[in-house]
C-alpha cells in the first residue's frame, strides 16, 4: 500500500511539473529529487550531481550525436529527389505503383538516419508533391508516409536503439543487427497493405506514365549508388566487427559530408545548420537521459522497481499476457510522451520485470522500438503527425484517421514478432558467433 501511495504521489508530481510547461528532462530530475528527498536517506543533491555527470559522460552515448549529425547533413542534400528518380521505374509495375516510393524511400533513408521525424520529412519532401501531382489519393499518400516514416526508428542506425541500449545496458551493435529483419518485415507489411488496397480500389490508382526497359531502370537507379555505398560503409563496418557503433557513426558523418560535397549542397550555411540542428536535438535528448538516470537511481533507493517486479510476478502473467499489457501501456503512454522519454522513463522499472519473466533483452528492445513507432502516429503527441501537418496543412484528426491502418499493420507486426522471436534474435546470434 505504501508503494502505491508513493508511486501515485510521484506520478502526480511528474504530471503537475510537465503540465506547467517545464522541459521533460528537468521534470524527471525534479520528480527524482522529490522522491529521494522524501523517501530516501541519501542526500539528493550529491546523488543528482554524480548521476547526471555519469550519464552525460558515457562513451556509449558518443554514437548518438554523430548519427543525428549524419541525418541532419543528409536532410539538406538532394538525396530525396535522387531517390525518387531511382526508385520510381522499379515500382511502376506493382499494384499501387508509386505509392511504394513512400515505403522504399523511407526504408533506404532509415538506414542512414536514426530519426523517424527526419525520415518522414526527408521522404515527404520527395513524395508528397510528386504523388499529388500525379493524382494519387492524398489520404493514402499521407497515411503510408506517416507509417513508413517510423522505419527510421527500427532500421539501424537508430537513435532509440542507442537510448535503449544505454538505459537497459544492452549491446548496441547487437540491437542494430537485430533490427534489420523486423525492419524489412515491417516495410514489407506496409507494401503489402498498399497492394491489397490497390487491388480493391484499382480505379483510384493512376495509370503508369511510361514503361521502362530493364536497361533504362538500371540507368535511372545510378542516383541510388552513393546512398547505398554510405549504408554499406556504416552498417557493414558494424556487422563485420571492423568498427563499434560509435566508430561507424563517425564513418557515417564523414561519408555524408563527402556525399553532400559531391552533390554541391555542402556550403558553410548548410554545414552550420546541420551542426546546430544536431546539437539542439542531442542536447534535448541528453537532458532527458540525465533526468531519467537520476529518476532511475531515485526509484532504486525507494525500492519501487523491485516491488513492482515482485507484484507483477505474483500476478502469474504468462509472457504473452505480460507483452500484451506492456503493449497497451506503451500505446497509452505514447499519447502523452515522445518515444525517447517513454524508454528512459520506464526502463528502470520495467527491465527487472522483463528479466524475471525470462524475456530476451535484445528481443525486448526490438519490441520496445515497435511500440514506440506506434506512438509516432498516435495523437496528440505523434511526432510524424506533427511533421505531416506542417508539410500538408491538413488538420491533425484527418492525418491521424488516414494513418490508422498503418497503426494496425504495426500491431500485426508486434504479434508476428512474438510468434516468431527469431525474427529479432536469429541474426545477432549468427553475426556474433
Amino acid at each position: 500500500m505504501n508503494d502505491l501511495l508513493i508511486t501515485g504521489l510521484l506520478i502526480l508530481t511528474l504530471f503537475l511539473i510537465l503540465g506547467s510547461g517545464v522541459w521533460i528532462g528537468l521534470s524527471l530530475s525534479g520528480v527524482a529529487w522529490v522522491g529521494m528527498q522524501l523517501f530516501s536517506s541519501r542526500p539528493a543533491g550529491d546523488a543528482m550531481a554524480v548521476t547526471i555527470w555519469g550519464s552525460s559522460s558515457s562513451w556509449t552515448l558518443t554514437a548518438l550525436p554523430l548519427f543525428i549529425w549524419m541525418g541532419e547533413i543528409l536532410f539538406r542534400t538532394r538525396l530525396s529527389q535522387d531517390m525518387f528518380h531511382g526508385l520510381a521505374p522499379w515500382l511502376q509495375s506493382l499494384p499501387g505503383r508509386l505509392l511504394h516510393t513512400n515505403v522504399a524511400g523511407c526504408t533506404i533513408f532509415a538506414a542512414v538516419s536514426g530519426s523517424s521525424a527526419a525520415t518522414c520529412a526527408t521522404i515527404g519532401k520527395m513524395t508528397l508533391p510528386e504523388l499529388n501531382r500525379r493524382g494519387y489519393p492524398e489520404g493514402m499518400v499521407v497515411g503510408t508516409l506517416a507509417g513508413a516514416g517510423t522505419l527510421g526508428l527500427l532500421i539501424p542506425p537508430s537513435i532509440i536503439m542507442i537510448v535503449y541500449g544505454v538505459t537497459a545496458d544492452v549491446s548496441i551493435a547487437k540491437l542494430f543487427i537485430a533490427g534489420v529483419i523486423p525492419g524489412l518485415m515491417l516495410a514489407g507489411l506496409f507494401s503489402g497493405y498498399i497492394i491489397v488496397w490497390a487491388l480493391r480500389n484499382p480505379e483510384l490508382v493512376p495509370a503508369a506514365e511510361r514503361r521502362y526497359t530493364f536497361l533504362e531502370k538500371v540507368k535511372e537507379s545510378r542516383t541510388l549508388i552513393p546512398v547505398v555505398l554510405l549504408i554499406a560503409a556504416v552498417l557493414g563496418s558494424i556487422y563485420t566487427g571492423i568498427a563499434t557503433a560509435t566508430e561507424a557513426a563517425a564513418v557515417g558523418v564523414v561519408g555524408s559530408l563527402v556525399l553532400s560535397a559531391l552533390q554541391g549542397t555542402l556550403n558553410w550555411a548548410s554545414f552550420r545548420d546541420a551542426l546546430m540542428g544536431a546539437t539542439r536535438l542531442y542536447c534535448m535528448i541528453a537532458l532527458i537521459l540525465a533526468g531519467a538516470a537520476f529518476l532511475t537511481l531515485s526509484m532504486g533507493y525507494i525500492g519501487l522497481p523491485r516491488h513492482l517486479a515482485e507484484w507483477i510476478a505474483e500476478l502469474g502473467l504468462s509472457q504473452f499476457e505480460l507483452i500484451a499489457v506492456l503493449t497497451l501501456f506503451y500505446i497509452v503512454l505514447g499519447c502523452f510522451l515522445d518515444g525517447i522519454s517513454m524508454v528512459v522513463l520506464t526502463m528502470g522499472v520495467i527491465m527487472p520485470t522483463v528479466t524475471k519473466a525470462g524475456i530476451d533483452p535484445i528481443w525486448f528492445g526490438i519490441f520496445i522500438v515497435l511500440v514506440v513507432e506506434m506512438a509516432q502516429i498516435t495523437p496528440p503527441v505523434g511526432f510524424n503527425l506533427f511533421v505531416l501537418q506542417g508539410m500538408t496543412g491538413r488538420e491533425l484528426p484527418w492525418i491521424a484517421r488516414v494513418t490508422l491502418p498503418m497503426f494496425f499493420v504495426m500491431v500485426f507486426a508486434v504479434l508476428l514478432l512474438y510468434w516468431f522471436p527469431g525474427l529479432a534474435t536469429w541474426l545477432p546470434e549468427q553475426m556474433m558467433r
